[in-house]
């Protein structure tokens, strides 16, 4: 079906639903790089104005990819639920937007219209709001999940404690992990992206941070990122695997590029569920994604990547997960150019999780290539606390030096507790002033005793760094 909106006294025609979303996405790289951008802003605002008047009961007859050769196209046709649906059934997308901006429209009606509303809608609504908009609904939306500590309540900010090491050093990880928590950071988990696939290695590093866990006390959950299928084999092991991590994409081809489908997962999942490591939840997964992603393994079928990004949610809430984050600007300016498209691009991806029920975070990031600095970084962590974000991922110095990218630090965390006012997970806040990194206010300490003192007896930071 061909969509026609005249603007600018010139009409303009969109062969099909594919095209129209695509040519309505704000300005990316990605997009123009596959060609299916919109050749000027007359013609974005013109595919703009004519998805506005789109209903949304559109996107539930109309397949950008088949579900004959699609399995997260079937799965999104599976969630669908019609009942859910029912109180924004009638809307166009532009009253879709009107309806979750109304100031009546709150965290139980955005909680139950979920799982009536598929990534494409989502996508379609995030296209026509201005940031503010997606920073005022996603505020409104509290998604709570939990392992060993609880993350997500409003007015909170959890953090990944991200301790790369470039070779898998053992005392590199826990030297660098043990810095991440004197300044307040890994709540959400402490995981490390191994430099290694072989599952020795895997397993070293989750033991090492299970020892760190256990020797601190700590009221939070580990992560080594390997792929999920040596996480499996770990755990087959005996390994103490609390958190099972994949990343993941809108297509089934591009999920296969990551080596995973959809069965994979299951096994995946229910394998950390026989383990019973949560001690208040049994969220354990743990996906990550990245709008590119699709397009870079020629798996995007002609879809513009928001809307493929979008699409990898639908495979993250089958698995009911802790944490999932856009990783929004890791893939490069290929994907998103500069400060101002990865700023857009992170926010609208917290927005979509969000409305699709997830707990969403956002590694705030950027590679050295990128027409970027730490300043949009800046900017997009204070929407992002203003947008109610369930957590961020922290790196000493900015800097990941494993991954050569660059990251929020783990100062960025403190100016989130004491400038914005956004407090770690409940758990961890009391674990950090029991141990005397921060006051009741969460305002850091200057002379964390107790902490000092268990990190003095920690006799593990002496073993071989294999």
């Amino acid at each position: 079906m061909a969509y026609r909106q005249i603007a600018a006294g010139t009409t303009y025609r969109f062969d099909d639903l594919k095209t129209l979303l695509a040519k309505a996405t704000p300005e990316r790289s990605g997009d123009q790089l596959a060609g299916i951008a919109a050749e000027g802003p007359v013609e974005r605002l013109a595919a703009q104005m004519a998805l506005a008047d789109l209903p949304l009961s559109t996107f539930l007859g109309q397949e950008l990819i088949s579900s004959d050769e699609d399995e997260v196209s079937a799965l999104i046709a599976r969630q669908h639920d019609a009942g859910a649906f029912a109180p924004v059934a009638s809307l166009t997308v532009g009253e879709f937007r009107e309806w979750l901006l109304n100031s009546k429209v709150g965290q139980s009606e955005l909680e139950a219209v979920a799982w009536g509303l598929t990534p494409e809608m989502v996508a379609a609504v995030s296209k026509i709001m201005r940031l503010q908009d997606l920073v005022a609904v996603s505020a409104k939306r509290q998604v709570v999940t939990s392992f060993r500590n609880t993350i997500g309540l409003s007015g909170r900010l959890s953090s990944r404690n991200q301790p790369n090491h470039p070779t898998d050093c053992s005392r590199g990880i826990a030297i660098s992990a043990i810095d991440g928590l004197l300044l307040g950071s890994g709540d959400a988990v402490i995981g490390v992206n191994p430099a290694t696939s072989a599952v020795e290695d895997y397993i070293r590093v989750v033991q090492l941070l299970d020892d760190l866990r256990q020797w601190l006390d700590i009221p939070t959950q580990t992560c080594c990122l390997g792929h999920v299928t040596t996480a499996i084999r770990a755990m087959e092991r005996g390994a103490p695997v609390d958190l099972v991590f994949q990343s993941i994409a809108g297509s089934q081809k591009a999920n296969a590029g990551f080596g995973v489908d959809l069965a994979v997962l299951r096994e995946a999942h229910d394998a950390g569920l026989s383990l019973k490591r949560g001690t208040v939840g049994n969220d354990l997964m743990y996906f990550e994604t990245g709008q590119g992603a699709a397009l870079s393994a020629d798996a995007h079928f002609g879809v513009d990547q928001q809307t493929m990004e979008a699409r990898a949610y639908a495979v993250a809430r089958e698995f009911s997960p802790l944490l999932v984050n856009t990783v929004v600007g890791f893939i490069g300016p290929e994907y998103l150019y500069n400060g101002k498209q990865i700023i857009r691009a992170g926010l609208e991806d917290h927005f979509c999780g969000k409305l699709l029920g997830l707990p969403m975070g956002v590694d705030v990031c950027y590679t050295n290539h990128a027409d970027a600095d730490q300043e949009d970084m800046d900017v997009l962590l204070t929407m992002l606390c203003a947008a109610n974000v369930n957590f961020v991922i922290t790196v000493p110095g900015s800097d990941d030096i494993m991954l050569n990218y660059q990251t929020l630090s783990h100062h960025d965390s403190i100016y989130a507790r004491e400038t914005l006012k956004r407090r770690p997970a409940p758990e961890f806040e009391e674990w950090l002033v029991e141990m005397g990194v921060t006051d009741s206010a969460g305002r850091m300490v200057e002379n964390p005793a107790l902490m000092n003192r268990g990190l003095r007896e920690l006799e593990f930071l002496g073993r071989d760094a294999a």
